[in-house]
C-alpha cells in the first residue's frame, strides 16, 4: 500500500474510532419556531428539489468523502446504492490517488454503476498549484469522466494540509486556477471548504468567477486537525500531535458561513451546507438559514462500512426526519423553508 493509500485508510479508521468532533456543533446553537398550526399534512410534503439543473428526491447530498485505497470500493458502493434509492446526490473523495495509481479507478469509478441523480468529482485545492494549467486542465476531465461527474468541485482543505504531516500547503494561486477552471470547464465548477468554513469575503471574491455554487463545509463536524491531531499520536509525532490539538476547533461555524455566503453572493449561487449536519433536523435548519441542500458525511460513512442495508437505513430515518421537522414548521414545500423563523441561542455571538 503507498503512502497516500495509508493515509487514506487511516483517515477513515480515525474517523470511526476516535473522537475527531469538533468542540461544538452549532447547529444546536439554532432553533427553529414550532408552528403549533401547520395546515398542512405530513405525508403530502414535497421533499424534492433542484440543484445544478438536477432534480433530487430530497435535498441532501452524500458529501465527498473517500476513495484511492481498497476498502473504499465498497464504502463507496455502498453509498452509492443508497444515493441511487433515494434519488440524493453524491461525491467521492480527493481523486488524486487515481490519476497517479490507475488500479484505483474502481474504488471511485464504481459509483457510475448506480443512477445518482448529481455526481461531484473532487481534487484539493493544494495540488492544482502544483500542476501546470494544462495538466489542471486534462486531470479534472479526467476525474470528470471517472465518475460521471455533473460538478467538479476544487476542495480548499488548506486546514487539513498545514496540520497534516505529509500536508502540501501550497495556496498560492488557486484563485486564478479556479477562475480558468470555471472558464474552461463544460462541467460547472464549485468550491468547498472541507471543514474550517467559507468566510463572507472569500466568497465575495469568488463569486466574481463563473463558479457555479459553494459548499461552505463549516466548523462543527469532523475536524481533519483531530485526525491528523490523532494519526500523529498514532505515530509518536510530537509536534503533528501537538498541532492537531491547536487547531481542533479552528474554522467558521457552518451556520455562519451559510448566512456569510448567501449574503456575499446575494443568494445568487446555490449553497450546501456541509459540517456538523447529523439527522433531518439539522438539514431543516441549513435550509431555513437559506442552504440550498444539507451535505452529510460522518453519520454516513459509519453505516456505509457496514453495509448497504445499514446505510439504506440512515438515509431513510434522515429523509423522515426531515419530513418531519417541515411539518412542525409548516412548510409542505423545500422552497418554503427559507421563509420559516428561527432564533439563535447559542452562548457566544458567533453570528
Amino acid at each position: 500500500m503507498s503512502q497516500t493509500e495509508n493515509r487514506k485508510d487511516e483517515h477513515v479508521k480515525v474517523s470511526m474510532e476516535e473522537d475527531v468532533s469538533a468542540g461544538h456543533n452549532y447547529w444546536d446553537d439554532i432553533v427553529l419556531v414550532h408552528n403549533a398550526l401547520p395546515e398542512i399534512n405530513k405525508d403530502e410534503i414535497d421533499l424534492s428539489t433542484k440543484l445544478f439543473g438536477k432534480k433530487l428526491s430530497a435535498p441532501l447530498i452524500i458529501a465527498s468523502m473517500t476513495g484511492g485505497y481498497k476498502k473504499a470500493r465498497d464504502i463507496n458502493e455502498n453509498l452509492a446504492v443508497a444515493a441511487e434509492k433515494y434519488q440524493i446526490g453524491m461525491g467521492v473523495g480527493s481523486q488524486r490517488a487515481a490519476l497517479e495509481k490507475p488500479e484505483l479507478k474502481k474504488t471511485y469509478n464504481v459509483v457510475k454503476e448506480y443512477d445518482i441523480p448529481l455526481r461531484f468529482a473532487n481534487i484539493g485545492a493544494s495540488q492544482i498549484t502544483i500542476w501546470s494549467y494544462k495538466e489542471t486542465l486534462e486531470n479534472a476531465n479526467e476525474m470528470i469522466d471517472m465518475v460521471d461527474a455533473d460538478v467538479f468541485i476544487v476542495c480548499l482543505n488548506f486546514l487539513q494540509e498545514t496540520v497534516m504531516p505529509e500536508g502540501e500547503a501550497n495556496a498560492k494561486g488557486v484563485y486564478n486556477v479556479i477562475k480558468k477552471l470555471a472558464e474552461d470547464l463544460d462541467t460547472p465548477v464549485i468550491v468547498k471548504e472541507s471543514g474550517a468554513g467559507i468566510s463572507y469575503d472569500v466568497a465575495s471574491r469568488l463569486s466574481k468567477t463563473k463558479i457555479a455554487g459553494f459548499d461552505v463545509g463549516g466548523l462543527g463536524g469532523t475536524s481533519f486537525a483531530a485526525i491528523e491531531h490523532h494519526r500523529a499520536k498514532m505515530r509518536n509525532d510530537r509536534i503533528h500531535e501537538r498541532g492537531g490539538k491547536t487547531f481542533w476547533n479552528w474554522g467558521i461555524p457552518t451556520p455562519s458561513c451559510v448566512l456569510q455566503v448567501g449574503d456575499a453572493t446575494n443568494w445568487s449561487l446555490p449553497i450546501i451546507a456541509t459540517g456538523g449536519i447529523r439527522n433531518g433536523l439539522d438539514a431543516a435548519k441549513a435550509l431555513v438559514l437559506g442552504a440550498d441542500a444539507a451535505g452529510i458525511a460522518r453519520v454516513f460513512l459509519k453505516p456505509a462500512m457496514k453495509n448497504k442495508d445499514a446505510i439504506i437505513e440512515e438515509v431513510d430515518v434522515v429523509i423522515k426526519e426531515l419530513r418531519a421537522a417541515m411539518f412542525l414548521v409548516g412548510a409542505d414545500k423545500v422552497s418554503k423553508l427559507p421563509d420559516v423563523d428561527w432564533l439563535f441561542v447559542g452562548a457566544d455571538l458567533w453570528i
